[in-house]
């Protein structure tokens, strides 16, 4: 299950709530009762796999244009500037796939999550002032973060890290340096040949 998880692009509660127009309420509902089906995170939270969501929004003859487009807005907040300069690089290979930013900070992050709503936060645990962990739980407390998926990334991924940063919200806790293959999985991204 875990590697199904992994190789597959997943929509979170809040997002699936959005394309259906009905309450994150509805959409709990709805998979408890068996009618969309859904996976668990390890931090033990509800993913929809985009395609299951495809196929109940046809079988309901309900128009989701948008969903169809894979385009996603992707965030990255680490305060190594080299590091996030790389990643920034890396996944705007992928333009057809990925709107990237980046914030150098956590209090930046803030800014640009309300600015750029990104669908994906790839989030550094360590940080001075507001660290990956505040930020996480800010984020996905907030009524607008509720839809991100959270993927952190730590140079010090002890079990207490991981613990933490997933019972935060945080769907994974890649460690660094970042293996760009899990990376690339947990994104849905496909590799081009010349990579």
């Amino acid at each position: 299950m875990a590697d199904e998880f992994d190789t597959k692009l997943y929509l979170t509660p809040g997002q699936v709530a959005d394309l259906f127009m009905i309450s994150a309420a509805a959409v709990r509902i709805w998979a408890e009762k068996g009618e969309l089906k859904t996976m668990m995170t390890p931090g033990g939270h509800r993913r929809f796999l985009k395609t299951d969501m495809l196929e109940f929004a046809r079988s309901r003859k309900l128009d989701l244009k948008d969903m169809e487009s894979n385009k996603q807005r992707l965030l990255i907040v680490d305060d190594d500037k080299q590091f996030s300069g790389y990643l920034s690089e890396l996944l705007n290979k992928y333009s057809e796939q990925f709107d990237v930013d980046v914030a150098n900070d956590g209090f930046d992050a803030g800014i640009k999550v309300r600015d750029f709503q990104p669908d994906v936060v790839l989030l550094d645990l360590m940080m001075p002032d507001l660290d990956g962990f505040k930020v996480c739980e800010r984020l996905l407390s907030s009524a607008t973060g509720e839809s991100i998926r959270v993927i952190a990334m730590s140079g010090y991924p002890t079990p207490e890290n991981v613990k933490q940063i997933l019972a935060a919200g945080a769907e994974v806790c890649l460690p660094k340096p970042i293996d760009r293959d899990r990376l690339f999985k947990l994104l849905g991204i496909t590799q081009k040949a010349n990579n």
